[in-house]
């Protein structure tokens, strides 16, 4: 590998669109990876810029970065993702990606009434949870879709 072909934080961060933090946050997640010089500062392979558009496209369509880095763990760390591995990833997604839209639709749709009222107290409304009930069930929301929560 060239020196001259690496590129510093700070231009990976600008090329990228990214912050300098959000490049070390996915380096510390194992999303990107880089070299270190004799003076012990991080050096990218240029083709780090395609990896962090596959996360930064990822998270746009609602992936969290587990999601992303799993799909990211089946790719080489030597070079660049392709358009063939984008379409094995992509393809992975999605049926995780339907099923969101679909849970967030019935929510939507379901709640259409309760966000006009505001009042989510009428016994007929479809979210109130008489008692918590639903505390039995566990913490944080528990109507929700769970392939929507990722369980």
């Amino acid at each position: 590998m060239d020196r001259h072909d690496l590129l510093a934080i700070g231009e990976v961060a600008a090329r990228s669109g990214v912050s300098v933090p959000t490049v070390r946050f996915y380096e510390e997640r194992g999303l990107v990876t880089s070299v270190r010089t004799a003076g012990n500062q991080r050096r990218f392979e240029r083709h780090v810029l395609r990896r962090i558009a596959v996360i930064r496209a990822g998270q746009r369509f609602g992936l969290t970065l587990a999601e992303i880095g799993d799909a990211l763990s089946t790719l080489p760390l030597d070079h660049p993702p392709t358009k063939r591995d984008w379409a094995r990833m992509s393809s992975r997604w999605h049926d995780a990606l339907t099923a969101r839209i679909e849970a967030m639709t019935r929510v939507r749709d379901g709640l259409s009434s309760c966000i006009g009222c505001g009042c989510l107290s009428l016994r007929a409304c479809p979210v109130y949870n008489h008692d918590d009930e639903l505390a039995a069930e566990g913490p944080g929301p528990r109507r929700w879709p769970a392939a929507a929560r990722g369980e």
